[in-house]
C-alpha cells in the first residue's frame, strides 16, 4: 500500500513539474498574453461562413431570378430567415429564404433587378451564374412566424419571397389572408404556387396595379378578428400605409427593403469614441458609420441597412434614434446600429 501511494505522489509530482515547464515554455513565446476570444456584440452566435454552389439559376417574373445554393448539412430555418449573400466582387446582400426549411442540402433565394440599387441585384442578375461559388452567412431571422389565433399577409412584389414560406408552414385549418400586391402580374413571382395555396378559394387577394390599381388596404385590414397577427414586407410606402390603418395594438410584424428613413432630413450631432479618445461631427446627411471609419477604418460593416448587426456598438452615454428592425428591446438599452441609427440629441459616447 505504502509503495502504490509512492507511486501516485511522485506520477502527481512530475506532472505538476511538466505543467509549469509548459507554462514557462507558453509565456515566453512572443504570442503571450494570448487574445481574449471577444464575444458576438449582441449576444447573438456569429453564423459561420459556409461556401455553397449555386445549382440552378432561374427567372421567375420580370426581372426576378431564383437561384438555389447547395451543401451538406446544412443549418435549418425558419420561416422569415434570411442569408447573407458574399457577392463575387466583396459586397454583402441580405435575401430572404423562400425554400423549403426541411432541406438541408441547399437554400434557395429570390431577388428582383433593383435599376436604382446599390449594385448588389445586378451582380446577383449578371455574374452570379450556375456553378458559382459564393460564401454564405447564416441564416438568421428577425421576421419569425409566431403563434396566432389569425393571420394576415400583405406583400409587396419580391416581398413575398418572406411570406412564401409562412404559407406553406401554416397548420391545416388556420385561419389566414394575403394580400399580394405587385406593379404587373408578370413582375410577380409565386403566383401559381400562391394560388394553389389558396385551396378553399376566397383567402387569397392578387392586386397588379396596371389592372386593379392600387390594393384596397382599407377593406382588407378592417375588424380583424382578435390576436391577428399582421405580417407585412414591401417597399416603404406599402409598408406605412398598413401602419396607417392598423388600430394601436395590433401584433404586425415588418420586414422592410431599407431603413427607415424621416422627413425633413436629420441634424448633425456629435459621436465621442471614448476609447480612442476622438470626437467626430456626423452631418445630418450621412450615418454614424461613415464617420467612424473615416478614422477607424477597420470597423466591421455589412449590410449599411440595419439588417445584418455587424456594426453593432456599445454606446456609453446619449439617447439613441433606434432606426433598425433587428435588436431586442434590451439590447437598444445600451447598445446601437452605427449603419443606419442615430442621435436624439446632440452628442453620443460609443465604446470605440
Amino acid at each position: 500500500m505504502r509503495t502504490r501511494t509512492t507511486a501516485l505522489l511522485l506520477a502527481a509530482g512530475a506532472a505538476l513539474v511538466a505543467r509549469r515547464a509548459l507554462r514557462r515554455r507558453v509565456q515566453g513565446s512572443p504570442l503571450w498574453p494570448m487574445p481574449a476570444l471577444d464575444p458576438p456584440v449582441s449576444g447573438r452566435p456569429r453564423s459561420r461562413a459556409l461556401t455553397l454552389l449555386v445549382t440552378s439559376r432561374e427567372l421567375v417574373a420580370d426581372g426576378v431570378v431564383r437561384i438555389r445554393l447547395e451543401g451538406h448539412d446544412l443549418p435549418r430555418w425558419e420561416p422569415g430567415a434570411h442569408l447573407d449573400l458574399v457577392l463575387p466582387s466583396g459586397l454583402v446582400r441580405q435575401y430572404s429564404l423562400c425554400g423549403d426549411p426541411e432541406d438541408t442540402s441547399s437554400y434557395t433565394v429570390a431577388t428582383r433587378l433593383a435599376e436604382d440599387g446599390r449594385g448588389g441585384s445586378r451582380e446577383v442578375h449578371e455574374q452570379v451564374q450556375e456553378g458559382t461559388e459564393l460564401e454564405v452567412r447564416g441564416p438568421r431571422n428577425r421576421f419569425p412566424l409566431v403563434e396566432a389565433p389569425a393571420y394576415v399577409f400583405v406583400a409587396g412584389g419580391i416581398g413575398i419571397t418572406p411570406v412564401l414560406p409562412m404559407l406553406r408552414a401554416l397548420p391545416e385549418g388556420a385561419e389566414w389572408r394575403l394580400l399580394y400586391g405587385g406593379r404587373t402580374r408578370a413582375s410577380m413571382p409565386f403566383l401559381e404556387e400562391i394560388e394553389k395555396l389558396d385551396r378553399d378559394g376566397g383567402r387569397v387577394t392578387v392586386v397588379a396595379e396596371d389592372e386593379d390599381g392600387r390594393p384596397g388596404l382599407d377593406a382588407f385590414l378592417a375588424q380583424l378578428p382578435e390576436g391577428t397577427a399582421v405580417y407585412c414586407c414591401g417597399p416603404e410606402g406599402l409598408i406605412a400605409a398598413v401602419e396607417e390603418r392598423l388600430p394601436a395594438g395590433t401584433a404586425l410584424h415588418l420586414e422592410r427593403f431599407a431603413p427607415r428613413t424621416t422627413a425633413g432630413g436629420d441634424a448633425e450631432f456629435e459621436v465621442e469614441l471614448h476609447r480612442s479618445g476622438r470626437t467626430l461631427t456626423v452631418p445630418g446627411d450621412s450615418s454614424v458609420l461613415a464617420a467612424v471609419r473615416a478614422e477607424l477604418p477597420g470597423t466591421p460593416y455589412s449590410c449599411e441597412q440595419g439588417w445584418c448587426g455587424t456594426c453593432q456598438q456599445k454606446v456609453l452615454e446619449g439617447e439613441i434614434d433606434h432606426r433598425d428592425e433587428l435588436l431586442t428591446d434590451s439590447e437598444r438599452d445600451d447598445s446601437m446600429l452605427i449603419c443606419v441609427s442615430r442621435a436624439r440629441g446632440t452628442r453620443l459616447v460609443l465604446d470605440m
